[in-house]
């Protein structure tokens, strides 16, 4: 599915900085796998070089048996586009569209028949329970409702692939572990592989595995992680 093979990042500086150090992972169909680590570890960027925004300055990144820094910049928007699914802290919901237009945006730029688009989309927003607010624009929905939009975007294209860039961070706790469950919950039932970045323990916590991110490379974090109380409930 995802493999990382000693996968190496710098950023430009005199001197340059490392930000990934020799770091490697291999993702299997249908597993959760979940990256902690310090502000400043190098999570997100881990994520923008599994999803081909960006190339390592090492290493070998390979998904779905392509190596991705052999890919120019249209081949890797339509492995993305038709493959990969998102979901970010921020939302990233288009202001402008409605709840189903959203949603449906991955089934557009995936050419799915127009025919079939609507409904698709409108099952998507059923399965995270707001088959009622398809023609409401964001800006009239609270920000759990907003991530569940996300969730049902990223999804709706039924991609191997789903990265997770602290989903939860913006929200409160209840709110929280209701949209965690909901994301794992569908994407193991379709079987798709998902990379969660999160800082929270309980969101770590329930995923199949949980990886340490250290200037050394990625460690698996050895269970059981410690919860303060307010996130024992997940």
């Amino acid at each position: 599915m995802l493999t990382l093979s000693n996968v190496i990042k710098r950023y430009p500086g005199n001197p340059p900085r490392t930000v990934l150090n020799g770091v490697s992972l291999e993702l299997r169909e249908g597993e959760c796998v979940a990256i902690i680590g310090e502000s400043g570890s190098g999570k997100s960027t881990l994520l923008n070089l599994a999803a081909g925004l960006d190339k390592p300055d090492g290493g070998q990144i390979v998904f779905d048996g392509q190596d991705l820094a052999t890919l120019n910049d249209d081949r890797a928007t339509r492995l993305r586009r038709a493959h990969m699914g998102f979901v970010f802290q921020a939302f990233h919901v288009l202001p402008n569209l409605t709840a189903a237009q959203n949603v449906a945006l991955p089934l557009r730029l995936n050419g799915v028949p127009a025919a079939d688009i609507a409904a698709r989309a409108a099952a998507a927003l059923a399965s995270v329970g707001l088959a009622d607010r398809a023609d409401t624009l964001p800006r009239e929905l609270s920000g759990g409702e907003l991530q569940r939009i996300a969730i049902a975007r990223a999804v709706v294209h039924q991609p191997s692939l789903v990265l997770a860039d602290e989903p939860t961070g913006n929200l409160d706790h209840d709110t929280a572990t209701r949209i965690l469950r909901l994301l794992l919950d569908m994407t193991r039932e379709s079987r798709a592989a998902v990379l969660l970045v999160t800082h929270s323990a309980a969101a770590a916590a329930s995923a199949d595995r949980v990886l340490l991110l250290t200037r050394d490379g990625l460690a698996p974090h050895a269970p059981p992680l410690y919860l303060p109380p307010e996130e024992r409930t997940l």
